[in-house]
């Protein structure tokens, strides 16, 4: 008798593995909170390790999610600009380059004051529209905003190329000219300069930076690209592994790795993204979409903004609270689904930066075993049966555990 294939649901914690801190007695946040749904899950099912990307590379959030969906970073990744773009809600197509941007603050000398434009929040979609649309030589140049300070430009057109460098400095210092770092980005880099040009001369006139000067705030005056990319068609996870799928995501950068590979991403009021975003409409939103896919994603950004802040008060809170929204979930749910909890990086407080620590992981329900391991941290996690995994591993097994895995051979 064949078993039923069962759901699925993948929860990411961005960069919420971490190191020892000294202030909690050499433990790591997710050691010195208290988290009885992580717990339970663990206790349940099978725990293990794994290298995001591989031993020894420290993700970025777009490689790692990406692998995490199963596809190679090495092969699909060209820069992080095509995500950004897409999470915005601009449309792709094949030859376009994309970049993401910030709005800043540049003095007479184009020399950067502030690479955010005093973390701009408001009147940022009346200056993208301002500078969306701009012809350069047979190049239009898309422009749509981000949240807070950040946007993404398209550059589209015949002869492109996105092997150019970026013009964001990426400190308080002049911008810089962009320049092809292969003979056939010329064009590319020569379109992205005068584009920079033109839109600063727009920008310096716009009323939403004339009323910000008369108040005394920083006018969002140049935007700065970085990150140039094309997109590499992904084949979709439904064909892939024959799975309808959708994302709960706060973060545009997230969103758009979910739409580039095929998942239905609704915006869910309340996730923003940030510390504040609302983790009771998170589990509401992931329980309403378990109805009609069969692979549900979940990734709550907050852990990561504790890590870079180097704020671990701050990140045990944040343990907790992902700890409450799972336990919702896991109350709610009305049937045997297999339930997945990991990291996408480890971002420790001690180092405020990503690092190359692994992660851990607990798949709980289906098929899973059954180990020894009692508690969900970076330690207890490594002694578990799943042993240590790469990021690309993890939902060939989460579909072995569900009972959706082909066999290959006779």
């Amino acid at each position: 008798m064949s078993m039923a294939p069962k759901k699925m649901i993948l929860i990411v914690c961005d960069g919420l593995s971490d190191r020892p801190v000294k202030e909690l007695a050499m433990k790591t946040p997710l050691q010195a909170a208290r988290k009885p749904a992580m717990d339970a899950l663990a206790r349940n099912g099978v725990s293990g390790t794994m290298d995001v990307i591989g031993p020894g590379i420290v993700p970025g959030s777009d490689t790692a999610h990406l692998a995490l969906f199963g596809y190679d970073p090495h092969k699909v990744y060209t820069g992080r600009g095509p995500i950004e773009a897409v999470g915005v809600g601009l449309e792709m197509r094949k030859g376009d380059v994309a970049f993401r941007c910030n709005f800043a603050t540049v003095d007479r000398s184009m020399k950067v004051t502030d690479r955010r434009a005093g973390r701009i929040r408001s009147g940022t979609s009346e200056l993208a529209k301002a500078i969306s649309g701009i012809r350069i030589d047979g190049v239009t140049a898309l422009f749509r905003e981000g949240s807070e300070h950040r946007g993404a430009l398209v550059l589209r057109g015949q002869g492109l190329d996105h092997r150019v460098s970026d013009v964001d400095p990426h400190r308080e210092s002049k911008i810089l000219d962009s320049k092809p770092l292969v003979p056939e980005a010329r064009k590319t880099a020569d379109a992205l300069n005068e584009y920079v040009r033109k839109a600063a001369s727009i920008l310096a006139k716009h009323p939403v930076n004339e009323d910000r000067i008369r108040k005394g705030l920083p006018p969002a005056n140049i935007v700065l690209p970085r990150g140039a990319g094309t997109i590499n068609a992904l084949e979709p996870l439904s064909e892939r592994y024959g799975i309808n799928c959708a994302a709960v995501a706060g973060v545009s950068l997230v969103k758009g790795i979910c739409r580039m590979v095929g998942m239905t991403v609704p915006d869910v009021a309340g996730a923003t993204g940030g510390v504040d975003t609302d983790y009771n409409a998170k589990a509401r939103a992931a329980l309403r979409l378990m109805n009609t896919n069969d692979f549900v994603f979940i990734n709550v950004k907050a852990g990561d903004i504790a890590g870079h802040d180097g704020d671990f008060r701050l990140k045990v809170r944040v343990v907790e609270s992902i700890d409450m929204m799972l336990e919702l979930i896991l109350k709610d749910l009305k049937e045997d689904v297999v339930v997945a909890l990991t990291c996408d990086h480890s971002t420790p407080v001690s180092v405020r930066e990503h690092s190359a620590d692994p992660v851990p992981i607990a798949i709980c329900g289906g098929g899973a075993r059954i180990d020894g391991v009692k508690e969900f941290d970076e330690v207890s996690a490594a002694s578990g049966a799943l042993g240590r995994l790469r990021g690309m591993d993890l939902l060939p097994t989460l579909l072995g555990v569900a009972d959706r895995a082909k066999k290959f051979g006779a």
